[in-house]
């Protein structure tokens, strides 16, 4: 049998908390240390290396081709149409399209040429008679009255046949108003007449159209005024009819501005064998406004503005770094750099929004 005293019992509990306590101090676990690492911002660009070069400073504006050979015929006489060519026919210079009855221009015709005949045997008796009485005048024969009387006969024998002549020759010309011929070669367009038909003179009657040879039409702002001449470059585009583009030079510069638009008028001539452009199409056209050479240029998708002005960024060892640019001449999305570009500069062309000056850089792709 054991009995446990009450100092016993103190000495037990005292053993109790020594081992509750968990030992000696070299057997505590050791305090955590910090975790979070500082890690380094680097972001992916795209770059450019710029190095001079060649650069066209174009303007665009929005021209219509245009026939070169457009016309709408008409008879310079009336009566009633006997012949018309068909709509699409081919013709050529020359060639009649419109026929008017003209039997009733033909006879006045017959009848002014009968005139003119019997007028032009009556001169020539007149002219006779005043030969032989002139030998008898010399000859004191007959009177000088009488020889005056001979001379005015014979001088309105002359009016007289003249006027025959011009009679026939008016006639002859409304009979040939009678035929209305192609004053070029091209295609019927547009007939406004039929067979049958009364038409008084000037009445439309046939539009006649040549598409070999076109011309493109723009109006040009003013302020261009002085930079284009005939002889300048352009380029005319007209991808939206699937026919590309295609390179030529003006070949008119209006002189006045049009009070209205504040624009003057260019011409392009084009040779058009193919028959792919048609009047009244659209074109862009880009006039060459300036050539540069040895110019630093970038795109203008690279250029960054603020409150300050233009800046672009640079890849300088392995960092982005803003520049402040002065730029100049813009066209087909690229940019002249006036200043503040070296060539070797490597322009930051993609990427360039996400950066902030001093920030590191990878290079994913670089162009030159």
């Amino acid at each position: 049998m054991i009995t446990i005293t009450s100092r016993n019992t103190g000495l037990l509990l005292a053993a109790f908390l020594l081992a509750a306590c968990g030992g000696s101090e070299t057997d505590a676990p050791a305090e955590p240390g910090p975790t979070t690492a500082t890690v380094e911002r680097s972001l992916r660009v795209e770059t450019t290396q710029v190095t001079p070069t060649r650069f066209e400073e174009r303007i665009q504006v929005t021209g219509s081709v245009e026939s070169m050979d457009d016309a709408i015929l008409s008879a310079q006489t009336g009566g009633t149409v006997t012949y018309t060519a068909e709509l699409g026919d081919r013709v050529s210079e020359g060639d009649i399209v419109v026929r008017l009855d003209d039997r009733l221009v033909r006879a006045s015709l017959n009848q002014a040429e009968a005139n003119r005949n019997a007028a032009r045997a009556a001169a020539e008796l007149a002219e006779a008679t005043f030969a032989r009485q002139e030998r008898l005048y010399a000859d004191s024969i007959i009177s000088a009255l009488e020889f005056e009387d001979i001379r005015a006969r014979r001088d309105q024998a002359v009016a007289v046949l003249n006027q025959a002549e011009a009679t026939v020759s008016v006639a002859s010309r409304q009979l040939e108003f009678a035929n209305v011929p192609a004053p070029f070669d091209g295609r019927v367009e547009a007939r406004m007449a039929d067979v049958g038909e009364q038409v008084a003179p000037g009445m439309s009657l046939l539009r006649i159209v040549n598409t070999r040879r076109v011309k493109v039409t723009a109006g040009v702002p003013e302020r261009y005024a002085n930079d284009i001449e005939v002889g300048t470059p352009v380029t005319i585009s007209l991808s939206g009819y699937g026919s590309g583009s295609r390179d030529a030079s003006v070949t008119f510069v209006s002189s006045v501005i049009d009070p209205v638009n504040r624009t003057f008028t260019i011409e392009i001539q084009v040779d058009n064998a193919s028959g792919k452009l048609k009047p009244e199409m659209i074109a862009d056209i880009f006039v060459t406004r300036s050539v540069l050479e040895n110019q630093i240029v970038i795109p203008q998708a690279s250029i960054l503005r603020d409150e300050t002005g233009y800046s672009v960024y640079l890849v300088e060892d392995g960092m982005a770094v803003q520049h402040t640019v002065q730029l100049g001449a813009s066209h087909s999305g690229l940019t002249v750099v006036e200043s503040g570009l070296e060539s070797g500069d490597q322009v930051i062309t993609a990427g360039q929004t996400n950066v902030t000056d001093g920030d590191k850089v990878e290079i994913t792709q670089s162009r030159s």
